[in-house]
């Protein structure tokens, strides 16, 4: 006898479009020229959160290490799944993965925001969410400043409706 199949998810989801291959080659390419274009720009322009990608160092145990950026941006390291976010004096560390459904989560350089390719959640610069179909802000890695570097522990992951506390502490002031 077979089980029936559950459409409950499925149809919390109609009306969603996937990307494509071609849609998501194309807004990469955007963002890598949007982001070869603000190097350029002037410092009103600048400000608007250039992303970069990197690769991290590897510490004790589950601890990955990143320079301190230098300036307001997001940095992704696809290997890790971390993105560090330096925003007005602030460092975050985030999962890459969005907490609705673990779709990996975009960087919108001309909005200044993050968003899910997938079902279109909109998050700030912090991590907090703004608006569309997840129900909690994006995921804090704890972290810490060493030196020039920032450490972060991915087996120390904190989710805002479950540890409220430790996700509004988990940043450094730089």
């Amino acid at each position: 006898m077979s089980k029936p199949i559950d459409d409950s998810r499925d149809a919390a989801c109609a009306g969603c479009t996937l990307a494509t291959r071609r849609s998501f080659l194309q807004d990469a390419a955007g963002l890598v020229v949007a982001a070869l274009v603000g190097i350029g720009l002037d410092t009103r322009t600048a400000s608007a959160l250039p992303v970069r990608l990197a690769s991290a160092e590897r510490g004790d145990g589950a601890e990955v290490t990143y320079p301190v950026p230098s300036a307001d941006g997001v940095t992704i390291d696809r290997a890790n799944d971390v993105m560090i976010a330096r925003y007005q004096g602030k460092v975050y560390a985030f999962s890459l993965a969005c907490p609705h459904q673990n779709t990996a989560l975009r960087w919108l350089q001309a909005e200044g925001r993050f968003q899910c390719p997938k079902h279109k959640s909109k998050y700030a610069p912090d991590g907090t969410f703004l608006s569309g179909r997840a129900t909690r802000s994006m995921d804090r890695f704890a972290l810490r400043k060493d030196g020039s570097t920032i450490v972060v522990d991915t087996d120390r992951m904190y989710e805002q409706d479950k540890h409220p506390q430790d996700w509004n502490a988990a940043f450094v002031a730089v």
